[in-house]
């Protein structure tokens, strides 16, 4: 595929001091924000890369947001400089400046979550030491190196794959942009690229591997020693299947948000505890609430505030614990179960509904794809719990199948076939766009 760009580590270089030369030269100084909202590229990851070896944050926004959407956020940000699609305008001069040989900040995303308006994760210029603690702990823990060929299967303004792919930069190995994701082309690449590692979300996984069992040619998953997932829950025959058809210990997950890390889990981790997220990242520790929300201890390097949000900052955190609001557990073993959003908890009768359960159940019928379980107001109960799934089961036949494996309080009043769940870019489901989109937001 000589059409995909490659991009490698010592190529880059002088694009980012030159980038960096450009934003010097602009005005733009430590601790201030660069606007862009570009396709994945070369060109982006210079400017990203020379902006942070140089202490200015990055606002990575998606190129393809309204233009009324940016503009709120572009406000938000307030930037010294906002370059917009074309970040490539930065490397058109011959100046070069000396960076440091790691990020001196992190970018700022704004977290896509499934509801409410979007909030800046911001971090500012990091101390020196805790710049090169960053650096190494990504570096070490997903082993990045010189040999690497990233590909990038997901947008470049999400905090995971820029994070993947800025990484394995600075580690000196390569990355490859496809482009917007599409299957056949994301097969063919992996096939003829020979990628050795990856990000990406359960959805990715299985279009690739629906595509592999279809196509003329199936997929060669062999170049990979690492595949990591995050983004959404996987479910169980899909992690199987993607355990089955990548080399023995590449496939990797983690659970973690724009805001933090939490959790990573090797494959055997997960082989021997099915459904779970792992253990605490090196440096972590955590633990749960009385109502069961989930908190993590961070080491200095991970701290964050919401931008301009105090209020938001201070519910998020407690010493140096911090919760993005998820509801799980944490086994005597160190071993992280996820139950869901505190947003997508289900109450009814007063009894508390945990979706990710119920789905783990309606996930195991054989003629289920996957699903998503949500709440409706119901007069009787305050909430019923209904369901939307993918596949071909009948839904009588769904509904027995839920009936021998939940108590009666979890069971969903009503299941609902769908070609497809509702899901923002980054592969989440939009669990509460479910009753618009099924037509029962009036309960």
């Amino acid at each position: 595929m000589s059409d995909v760009p490659v991009l490698a580590a010592a190529d880059s270089e002088r694009d980012q001091r030159r980038a960096a030369a450009a934003l010097a030269g602009s005005g733009v100084r430590p601790g201030d924000r660069l606007l862009v909202s570009a396709a994945a590229s070369p060109a982006l990851l210079a400017v990203v890369l020379g902006a942070l070896r140089t202490g200015v944050v990055p606002v990575v926004l998606d190129s393809g947001l309204p233009a009324s959407e940016r503009a709120a956020l572009a406000e938000d940000a307030d930037p010294a400089l906002d370059v917009g699609t074309e970040p490539g305008r930065l490397l058109t001069g011959t100046d070069e400046v000396e960076l440091a040989d790691v990020p001196l900040a992190r970018p700022m995303h704004y977290t896509s979550g499934t509801t409410g308006r979007r909030k800046g994760v911001w971090s500012g210029v990091l101390a020196e030491d805790d710049a090169r603690a960053l650096a190494a702990e990504e570096i070490a823990l997903w082993d990045f190196g010189p040999h690497d060929r990233h590909l990038v299967l997901s947008p470049l303004h999400h905090s995971a794959p820029l994070r993947f792919a800025i990484h394995t930069l600075l580690a000196g190995g390569e990355v490859l942009l496809p482009g917007p994701f599409d299957v056949a082309r994301a097969a063919e690449a992996i096939t003829t690229l020979r990628p050795t590692t990856t990000f990406c979300v359960p959805t990715h996984l299985q279009r690739l591997l629906s595509h592999g069992r279809t196509a003329a040619h199936p997929v060669d998953w062999s170049s990979f020693r690492r595949l990591v997932h995050a983004g959404a829950p996987c479910p169980a025959p899909l992690k199987h299947a993607v355990l089955e058809a990548l080399p023995d210990g590449s496939v990797w997950e983690f659970y973690g948000s724009t805001e933090a890390q939490f959790t990573v889990c090797p494959p055997e981790d997960w082989l021997a505890h099915p459904g779970s997220v792992g253990r605490a990242r090196p440096g972590r520790r955590l633990e749960t609430d009385d109502s069961g929300q989930l908190w993590c201890a961070v080491p200095p390097w991970a701290r964050f505030e919401y931008w301009r949000a105090p209020e938001k900052t201070a519910a998020a955190w407690r010493g140096d614990l911090v919760t993005v609001g998820d509801l799980g557990r944490v086994d005597d073993d160190g071993v992280v179960w996820l139950d869901g959003r505190r947003e997508d908890l289900v109450i009814s009768g007063g009894v508390n509904v945990y979706p990710a359960e119920v789905e783990a159940v309606l996930d195991a019928h054989p003629d289920v794809v996957e699903s998503a379980v949500f709440g409706v107001p119901d007069d009787d109960w305050g909430q019923r719990v209904v369901a939307a799934y993918v596949g071909t089961a009948d839904p009588a036949e769904l509904a027995a199948w839920a009936r021998e494996r939940l108590a009666g309080s979890k069971r969903p009043k009503a299941l609902h076939p769908l070609a497809e769940l509702p899901r923002t870019s980054t592969g989440k489901v939009r669990r509460l766009d479910l009753p618009g989109v099924l037509g029962l937001a009036g309960g």
